[in-house]
């Protein structure tokens, strides 16, 4: 690597950001981005390639293998629709953190994995093992010496969680109870249509996680679905990242919100962050918390959000209940499910909610 100044300049530069993979052709397309670009993106996806943005394919062995040694980067998993983007902005904001969301080679990496023991797999588990290892060093550079990235990864991800995080990182996960979740879900025409698009592979993945498993997708109806797609989200959680595990901090987003300051200083000392109270009051204080994260040129709020919650509680009621109670009865059926927070803390909830 010494002699080729590329790879030494990739190997310290984070600017030069591995963007997505073409697993047919064996490459991978590196992205030109300054620390900025990282920053005020919501996705690292197809999104980002603009005209402005520079970017190569090059060939997978041509980009250096960091070693050991490289630090990867914190995680922050979650089950979709639950503040995880607006988690990862006020993280940036109060630490000396290089935020990374939704980087599309970690899917890559989920969709070789899922496949990794079947006849299709287009990567040998060994191969796997090394490009994984060997993707967490890029994702864990930084543009400055002390800087620690911080991948905010797509709710899928999840699947692949125990891989990404090893034996020593530490990772966030972020949940809210089933009710909120169906109320967030059911407020939004395009998170209702993107739910709905992604029940399939949720329901086979979680049909693979409970043994005689008695539903079929057509059998449920829309909002049972979405129930279906919290409950696949957590109970992958429950397995790849268990709350007991120190290194494994859950939130209930819900919660957070009830004192937001208190959480931000909870999770910063989870990361092992400096802990500057005056840097979180102010990031609470700035246009975060009044700007929808995925797309800041909109206004959003925690009470707007209650608002469009409550309204989807009175929209959907038969639905709603007929959904929670299909996810109870599974609990009933299978017991490492009982101890999914599926109503969550409901005094915290009543507290959110009288506060708005």
């Amino acid at each position: 690597m010494a002699d080729d100044p590329f790879q030494s300049r990739f190997a310290a530069d984070a600017s030069l950001l591995p963007h997505m993979a073409d697993l047919a052709n064996d490459r991978v397309l590196v992205a030109l981005l300054a620390e900025a670009d990282y920053r005020a993106a919501s996705f690292l996806d197809q999104r980002l390639l603009t005209d402005r943005v520079g970017r190569e394919w090059m060939a997978w062995d041509a980009l250096p293998d960091l070693g050991a040694a490289a630090a990867g980067p914190h995680f922050i998993f979650h089950i979709g629709h639950v503040g995880s983007t607006l988690v990862s902005r006020l993280l940036a904001e109060v630490g000396d953190v290089l935020p990374l969301r939704e980087p599309m080679l970690l899917r890559t990496l989920a969709q070789v994995a899922e496949r990794i023991e079947r006849p299709e797999s287009v990567w040998s588990p060994e191969l796997y093992r090394t490009r994984l290892a060997q993707t967490l060093g890029w994702l864990g550079r930084g543009f400055a010496p002390g800087q620690r990235a911080m991948v905010k990864a797509s709710s899928v991800i999840t699947a692949v969680a125990d891989d990404l995080t090893g034996s020593d990182g530490r990772a966030l996960f972020l949940h809210v109870p089933l009710p909120r979740y169906l109320e967030t879900i059911l407020a939004g025409e395009a998170s209702m249509a993107e739910t709905l698009a992604q029940a399939p592979a949720r329901m086979a993945r979680l049909a693979a996680l409970l043994p005689d498993f008695p539903h079929a997708l057509w059998q449920l109806p829309p909002v049972t679905r979405v129930a279906m797609s919290w409950l696949c989200e957590m109970a992958t959680a429950q397995r790849r990242l268990p709350p007991d595990d120190p290194r494994r901090l859950w939130v209930d987003f819900e919660a957070m919100l009830a004192d937001p300051a208190a959480a931000l200083m909870a999770q910063a000392t989870h990361f092992g962050l400096p802990i500057d109270p005056a840097r979180i009051e102010a990031a609470l204080a700035g246009p975060i918390m009044r700007q929808y994260s995925k797309a800041p040129e909109h206004g959003y709020t925690p009470d707007l959000r209650r608002e469009l919650q409550a309204q989807a509680a009175a929209d959907h009621a038969p639905a709603i209940a007929e959904a929670i109670a299909w996810v109870e009865a599974l609990a009933a059926r299978y017991t490492n499910l009982a101890d999914l927070p599926i109503l969550g803390d409901q005094s915290v909830i009543q507290e959110v909610r009288c506060s708005s």
